[in-house]
């Protein structure tokens, strides 16, 4: 059927989220730190996301679209009512609300004499490339680390070389099947990055983190210190 329904403009989008918290009809969700409509028979065209939106990229439109579901709604808000309590908690999804904190040090009680506990050095969240936003305070003239998966996993002092001081995005360029470079881009672009640090691992597909990156630099106009750490299968810095 023909009728009103909104459109979002990617180009403006900054990626803040508040479009999706105002849509009560659940209609729009962050896709790849980009707002989306991804259920158009949820949208009911009253379009209280709109005025929520801080960068104009909402708009209205008239074409072709489903109907208007309100049933599809209420049943999609009953089956939510399980997660209620904790999206009043962390005000949000809890996988992609955004969070900054300070690390935690282990009390007397929890060290021995011989040695204390290591202590996680992450300071913001969300670390998936596909979920943090482009913007966020935490990134504002930050030191910027972008770390493949597995590199935590096979090099053990990750958090005390590398993540401690830093904002930390993590991804796979094999497994996300997803070209980073222009979310990259804008990351650099908009938040006054200060340096770039990529932990790859040497494996080649783990290459293509280091050429999302290596574009995003190029494209975002921006000349910043960056460097490349690669991370062998059996845990050693390469030479």
């Amino acid at each position: 059927m023909l009728r009103k329904i909104i459109r979002i403009d990617k180009e403006k989008c900054s990626g803040c989220g508040l479009c999706a918290a105002a849509c009560h009809e659940g209609a729009i969700e962050m896709v790849n730190g980009k707002a989306e409509l991804v259920r158009e028979n949820f949208c009911d065209g009253l379009g209280d996301c709109l005025p929520a939106c801080p960068t104009g990229a909402i708009a209205f439109e008239t074409r072709e679209a489903p109907a208007y579901d309100e049933a599809a709604v209420n049943a999609s808000r009953r089956a939510d009512a399980s997660t209620e309590n904790c999206r009043r908690t962390h005000g949000g999804c809890p996988g992609s609300q955004t969070a900054v904190f300070s690390p935690v040090f282990a009390t007397s009680s929890e060290t021995s004499a011989s040695s204390a506990r290591p202590v996680s050095e992450l300071r913001q969240w969300p670390v998936q490339i596909k979920l943090v936003p482009v913007q966020a305070p935490f990134f504002e003239g930050a030191q910027l680390l972008i770390a493949a998966d597995c590199a935590a996993y096979a090099y053990a002092a990750m958090h005390e070389d590398f993540i401690k001081g830093k904002v930390t995005l993590i991804g796979c360029p094999k497994l996300d099947s997803i070209d980073y470079s222009e979310k990259l881009t804008q990351i650099i672009a908009l938040n006054g990055i200060k340096s770039v640090t990529v932990v790859r691992m040497e494996v080649p597909c783990c290459g293509g983190l280091q050429v999302m990156t290596e574009t995003a630099l190029k494209s975002s106009g921006r000349f910043i210190p960056w460097q490349v750490v690669t991370i062998t299968r059996d845990g050693r810095i390469a030479e």
